[in-house]
């Protein structure tokens, strides 16, 4: 019985190996994409295409 366990412990062991390897490459394949998309959402939240702090005040009230 002790056979066994060893096998089902090698074999899980051997699943995840491929698993991991599995994701390493679609990581690797997909890595031109990926730094677009990050690029663009680092692009969003640095804060280009945002409104101005001062956009809510009415400057013409201001200056009278």
């Amino acid at each position: 019985m002790k056979s066994s366990s060893t096998w089902r412990f090698v074999l899980k062991i051997v699943g995840l190996s491929l698993a991991a390897a599995g994701l390493i490459c679609l990581l690797v394949g997909f890595w031109d994409k990926l730094a677009e998309d990050a690029a663009a959402v680092k692009g969003k939240l640095s804060g280009k295409g945002c409104c101005s702090e001062f956009d809510d005040f009415d400057d013409d009230l201001l200056c009278e």
